[in-house]
């Protein structure tokens, strides 16, 4: 019950984030929309280095000098399985008119959730990873920390549910339909989750491995699609302000909490 109340803690920011488009009278700015990328970056690489890459290290201390190379093997791993969804599925970012992937006949509301989609898939895997681990009894990760995690990827989740929901609004779909693409860019997030629980049950010894992909995949994420919005544009010391707020609200949760 605990785990599947966790995985379905961060689709609920997403959910609640898509209904802003509900009440809101406007398209976000400009401005806004940086400050919120900013935050979800932050939140994102704390989360990858405190509740990810830290106890993968951990666990492969049994190694000695090379116990970082679990860690560094997954981590290239989850690079280059975001880099091979990024080529293989069309998809469009937020301010841009460039599509990216395969080129389809599909509408820009459709590539602009299958980006948010890929952009959720690590966020899941986290979560998930993290609660399997406490699951099976790992001593470096408890419940709360696996909570914690949790909670930080709804948080960002809830400005990034109202960033893809308020475009397709602008781009001229009702309320009702970008508030439901929204919630359903989020529904990958529980099922990423899920399908990780289930793969690190069933392969022993994988947690270093799992933890530092789920990282790697989540900082390609911020790297590749996070950075660049919250840094274009005149001023970005808005975005670089909110990436740090993001990063130290996650890790002081994290070390507070966890």
């Amino acid at each position: 019950m605990e785990i599947a109340i966790g995985l379905l803690i961060p689709f609920l920011g997403t959910t609640l984030g898509s209904f802003c488009v509900l009440f809101m009278q406007r398209k976000l700015d400009f401005i806004t929309e940086r400050i919120l990328n900013g935050f979800a970056a932050g939140v994102m690489i704390a989360a990858s280095v405190w509740s990810l890459l830290i106890p993968s290290l951990e666990q492969s201390n049994n190694l000695g000098r090379l116990s970082f190379l679990p860690t560094a093997i997954g981590f290239w791993a989850g690079i280059l399985f975001l880099l091979l969804l990024d080529c293989i599925i069309p998809h469009l970012h937020l301010n841009s008119d460039e599509p990216e992937g395969p080129h389809v006949n599909i509408k820009k509301t459709t590539m602009l959730i299958l980006a948010v989609t890929i952009h959720n898939i690590p966020e899941g895997m986290a979560v998930g990873i993290v609660y399997a681990g406490w699951y099976m009894g790992n001593e470096t990760i408890t419940l709360s920390a696996a909570l914690v995690l949790a909670i930080g990827i709804a948080i960002q989740n809830f400005p990034e549910g109202a960033i893809i929901s308020m475009p397709l609004y602008a781009n001229g779909e009702s309320r009702k339909k970008a508030c439901m693409f929204g919630i359903m860019s989020g529904i990958v997030e529980p099922v990423a989750g899920f399908i990780t629980v289930f793969l690190s049950s069933a392969i022993k010894g994988a947690m270093p491995y799992l933890l530092s992909f789920a990282a790697g995949a989540m900082i390609y994420v911020v790297v590749e699609e996070l950075i660049p919005e919250m840094s274009q544009g005149k001023h970005s010391n808005h975005g670089v302000i909110a990436f740090a707020i993001g990063f130290t609200l996650m890790m002081a949760l994290d070390v507070s909490l966890g």
